[in-house]
């Protein structure tokens, strides 16, 4: 696609305000627990340990590492790769609404990304969903414009559906389909090319990254977690409750992901219906619905939790560039002056900047920097009223404040999690500095005694904790409370409460890989 001159410069405008939005607002800590392994992987990667946890996500861990010798810091490093294809998404996006609805549109669907609030808060934190929402957006296009008989396009569009495998590889279950609808009306050798293409690029990572882990190790590691985590909750073998529970939090994304651009998909005017009429609408309408189903299949019937929003961005490019159009023809339709009407987009956009930065939710810059101060502050309390070289740390399995943030920020402290894990018999996961292995025995060496983890104040958060001290027997844990956190100490000799199967006073305290 050539763009014009005027393209050009919606482009630059929207690229610079992505990059200055997603930069000012950047997160400075590693703030989820996925955050803390892929910053581990970029020393040593290693699945079975979860550095980072299965299946791998090579790609991304090699690109960190690749900003890693600029950046020197691994939050730095991968905050900056989600600023650089934020910047990537908003340009895709427009390109995807300009080729299919025209410039007002792209315009329109790239401010709607700019200001989303998900987006927005992705494109701040080292997570890999706005990698993804980009080579979503990126293969849509090139699928598109192969789905259109434009031939040139099968080698790039197959290319690309491998390359977002290798940064996240769940892409290839909702992606790979739309590449093959794409290729239905291709002649069977081209398409067979094509198909070639996405092999050899998908091998060209996967054996590398099978290579370092070795295949019986990383096939276990990755088996193990899909029982563990997703495996426990999908269709089949839980409550169909479950999934009108997933189908409602979806729901609930969206209006994170669109912010109260949303209400335009209600409009009785400019609702999907009204916009599909035309026989390319509909081409595209068809388009769209195979590009989002899959999707949208996995997360109803197999696995979404709502901490993990940024799972639907590889479904929202298209759903942008809808938008773009909706609003398009909204902003037509209305009978203000135009001073008026751009009054009332700068006050939309206003909305959806309040919900990214005050909502009470874990993706807003509210929540993030509320998380920061905590990690700070704890960081800065507990060497003080414990010494690493007689204190073990007790970390909790949990996205924030958990013992995968104790063992990176204390590299000094054998840190070990709550609860054990069942790989290959009873373990737990042990980390030292900033590297983790899997322990079927702790040993106490030096350490007198140890110390939970502290976890967000949050009745939710502390009610657990509670439970947790009720294991140890009444008068042995010790409770200082400093900087708003209780820290719970225990006699290293109780430990056996919290990890029955492991905790073991024979063997050394270093942890093995």
């Amino acid at each position: 696609m050539t763009l014009s001159k005027t393209r050009g410069t919606d482009l630059a405008a929207l690229i610079a305000a992505t990059c200055l939005t997603r930069f000012e607002f950047r997160s400075h800590y590693l703030y989820d627990i996925d955050s803390v392994n892929f910053a581990l992987a970029l020393k040593r990667f290693d699945t079975t340990v979860h550095q980072p946890y299965p299946p791998g996500y090579f790609l991304y861990i090699c690109l960190g590492r690749l900003a890693s010798l600029i950046f020197h810091n691994a939050n730095s490093a991968l905050v900056a790769i989600s600023i650089f294809f934020s910047c990537a998404a908003v340009a895709m996006i427009y390109v995807l609404a300009d080729t299919w609805f025209g410039r007002g549109a792209a315009r329109f669907a790239a401010l709607i990304f700019l200001f989303s609030p998900l987006a927005w808060f992705h494109g701040t934190v080292a997570l890999t969903y706005i990698v993804e929402a980009f080579l979503s957006a990126l293969v849509g296009y090139l699928c598109w414009r192969l789905d259109q008989g434009d031939i040139r396009f099968i080698v790039p569009a197959a290319v690309a559906v491998g390359v977002a495998a290798g940064f996240r590889p769940s892409s290839i279950l909702f992606l790979a389909p739309l590449l093959l609808f794409s290729l239905r009306l291709v002649p069977r050798r081209q398409a067979v090319q094509g198909i070639a293409a996405s092999t050899l690029t998908l091998l060209a990572w996967f054996i590398p990254m099978i290579w370092i882990t070795g295949p019986r190790a990383w096939l276990s590691s990755l088996i193990s977690l899909w029982l563990t985590v997703p495996g426990k909750a999908s269709i089949f073998n839980s409550s169909p409750l479950n999934s009108i529970a997933r189908a409602a939090t979806i729901v609930g994304i969206c209006f994170l992901c669109f912010g109260c651009t949303i209400l335009l998909a209600l409009r009785t005017g400019d609702s999907p219906s009204s916009d599909i009429r035309s026989v390319d609408h509909r081409c595209k309408a068809i388009f769209t619905r195979v590009w989002i189903a899959p999707g949208l299949l996995f997360f109803t019937f197999v696995y979404l939790k709502f901490v993990n929003s940024g799972y639907l961005l590889i479904l929202a490019p298209p759903g942008y560039a809808w938008m773009g159009l909706w609003a398009q023809n909204w902003y037509e339709k209305l009978r203000l002056s135009k001073p008026s009407r751009t009054l009332l987009i700068g006050a939309c956009a206003a909305v959806n900047t309040t919900i990214f930065i005050f909502a009470p939710l874990y993706c807003s810059y509210r929540e993030v920097r509320r998380f920061e101060r905590e990690l700070s502050n704890i960081l800065t309390v507990l060497p003080r009223i414990a010494p690493p070289g007689e204190t073990m740390i007790v970390g909790l399995d949990s996205h924030f404040l958990g013992y995968r943030h104790a063992g990176y920020y204390l590299p000094g402290y054998l840190t070990v999690q709550f609860p054990e894990v069942q790989l290959s018999g009873m373990k737990v996961f042990a980390m030292r500095n900033q590297d983790t292995g899997l322990m079927s025995s702790i040993a106490a060496g030096s350490i007198r005694n140890f110390v939970i983890f502290p976890l967000p104040n949050d009745p939710e958060y502390s009610d657990y904790v509670a439970r947790l001290r009720q294991r140890i027997p009444p008068g042995d844990l010790h409770v200082i409370v400093q900087g708003g956190h209780e820290y719970a100490f225990g006699p290293v000799e109780d430990l056996h409460y919290l990890l029955p199967r492991t905790a073991s006073l024979s063997l050394s305290a270093v942890p093995r890989r």
